[in-house]
C-alpha cells in the first residue's frame, strides 16, 4: 500500500508539472487538478473527479483501491499523472460514504470482496443496490 504522505508528494509533483506545462497558469476552477488543502484528487474510471481528504487514504478500502489502481493503470498513466481508481463514480460515492460513516474494517473488507474482479466493469454498481441502504 502506498503511504498517504508519499501519495500527497506525488500529487504535488504532478500538479507542479501540469502547471509548468500550462505556462505556469492555473486551469479554470471547475477543471483544476489542484485539490483543496488536506485533500487529494482522484478520478473514477469513468472520469468523475473526487477530492478525497488525505486522512481517508489510510483506510483499508482506499488502500486496496490504490493497490488495484497501480495494478490496472500504473501510477504513471498517459492522462497527465492522474490517479485513476478502477471503479465508477457510483462505487466511489459509496466508498466515500463508508469512510465518512466510519464503517468498521470488517464492513470495508466485505465491500472489497463484493467488488473484486469487476470493479471497473458495467457490473460494478449492480451489487451495490442492497448496500446503498447503509448510506442513505
Amino acid at each position: 500500500m502506498i503511504h498517504p504522505k508519499k501519495l500527497a508528494q506525488l500529487a504535488k509533483k504532478w500538479q507542479r508539472k501540469v502547471a509548468a506545462g500550462a505556462g505556469g497558469q492555473q486551469a479554470d476552477e471547475c477543471c483544476s487538478t489542484v485539490a483543496d488543502k488536506g485533500h487529494c484528487v482522484v478520478y473514477a474510471a469513468d472520469g468523475a473527479r473526487f477530492e478525497v481528504p488525505l486522512a481517508y487514504l489510510g483506510t483499508t478500502v482506499f488502500g486496496e483501491l490504490l493497490r488495484m489502481s497501480g495494478e490496472e493503470f500504473g501510477f504513471t498513466n498517459s492522462e497527465g499523472g492522474r490517479i485513476t481508481l478502477p471503479c465508477d463514480a457510483v462505487v466511489m460515492e459509496y466508498v466515500l460514504c463508508l469512510v465518512r460513516r466510519d464503517a468498521s474494517e470488517e464492513v470495508e473488507r466485505a465491500f472489497l470482496s463484493s467488488i473484486a474482479g469487476h470493479c471497473h466493469g458495467q457490473d460494478a454498481s449492480m451489487g451495490l443496490a442492497h448496500q446503498l441502504v447503509l448510506c442513505t
